[in-house]
């Protein structure tokens, strides 16, 4: 089995989990620099990467900003995060 195959899921799903432990939803928002740090250095470009799949599939919210990128969870997703959530972390 191929472990790199499953990675961005795994990455998808630590991302949304961070930022549903700190409770991150709609208006409160946090720095997409921040959302990667406690993952590897090696995967954190990745990671990022993944962060923005997210807001192009409308789990997360964006916020742009002059000092960058904030992100939070779409609380109009929340069953769908949460199932996300729970497959890799029950």
């Amino acid at each position: 089995m191929d472990v790199n195959k499953f990675q961005p899921n795994i990455l998808r799903a630590t991302i949304l989990h961070k930022l549903y432990r700190r409770g991150k939803w709609g208006r409160s928002h946090t720095s997409i620099d921040r959302l990667v740090k406690g993952v590897p250095k090696h995967l954190r470009g990745e990671a990022k990467d993944v962060a923005l799949d997210l807001i192009r599939e409308g789990l997360l919210l964006s916020k742009p900003t002059y000092y960058g990128l904030e992100v939070s969870l779409n609380p109009d997703e929340k069953s769908e995060i949460e199932r996300i959530i729970r497959e890799h972390f029950d």
